[in-house]
């Protein structure tokens, strides 16, 4: 099996990407089912959190209340650090040990994990990296959706309802797209609409499925 890492940018179009290869047979999963996967009430990642930020942190049923530790961590590097800290590491092993069981099952199969913050979580548990190799680790290839800057921040103000200023600000506060994309094994380039970006994601799909046959029999 091939497992793939999928990422980019906010408002890029990374779900419908993921839908797409999900359509075409591989195995997918959003990494934010998993992060939230890992906190339900009682486990020991929600139990960690409230050891850390307090019991403020959750709603009346008991329940993790994203708001509340979103509003303590936003603004705050060393406690959104610690909290990565925390959930990291449990998202990563939930996300192997699904990767297990698909490789299991479909030995010649593709699997595909998104998630925004792939590259920033490695250079953050490795400090800098210069290579897409070294960044690529937990994945066999790295796919990384794009687009225009123009056309991204159209799409961020029409689906948060958010005026210019502030979605220039959430975009700036990420990793560069051009950045993202010098750690890429394949690019997908969501500028034009879902037919193109449709096309363009089949191609990859066909470029990974062969990947994995032929990685199948060669083992």
């Amino acid at each position: 099996m091939i497992h793939a890492g999928l990422t980019g940018s906010i408002a890029v179009g990374k779900s419908f990407v993921l839908n797409v290869f999900a359509q075409l047979g591989c195995h997918t999963v959003d990494a934010d089912v998993i992060a939230r996967e890992v906190v339900r009430r009682g486990t020991t990642g929600l139990e960690a959190v409230v050891d850390e930020f307090g019991e403020t942190v959750l709603d009346a049923d008991g329940n993790l209340d994203r708001a509340a530790l979103g509003a303590i961590v936003f603004n705050d590097e060393a406690k959104r650090l610690r909290l990565n800290a925390i959930l990291h590491p449990r998202i990563i092993n939930h996300q192997q040990a699904l990767q297990r069981e698909w490789e299991q099952a479909a030995p010649e199969g593709v699997s595909v994990v998104e998630a925004a913050l792939i590259i920033e979580g490695i250079i953050a548990s490795k400090g800098n990296v210069e290579s897409k190799d070294a960044i690529c680790n937990r994945f066999d290839k790295l796919i990384v959706v794009h687009c225009r800057p123009d056309v991204q921040l159209q799409r961020l103000m029409a689906r948060n309802n958010m005026d210019e200023r502030e979605a220039v600000r959430r975009i700036s506060a990420q990793m560069p797209q051009a950045e993202k994309m010098l750690y890429a094994d394949y690019l997908i380039d969501s500028s034009d609409g879902f037919d193109d970006t449709q096309r363009q994601t089949k191609s990859v799909y066909d470029e990974l499925k062969t990947l994995a046959m032929t990685t199948k029999r060669t083992t």
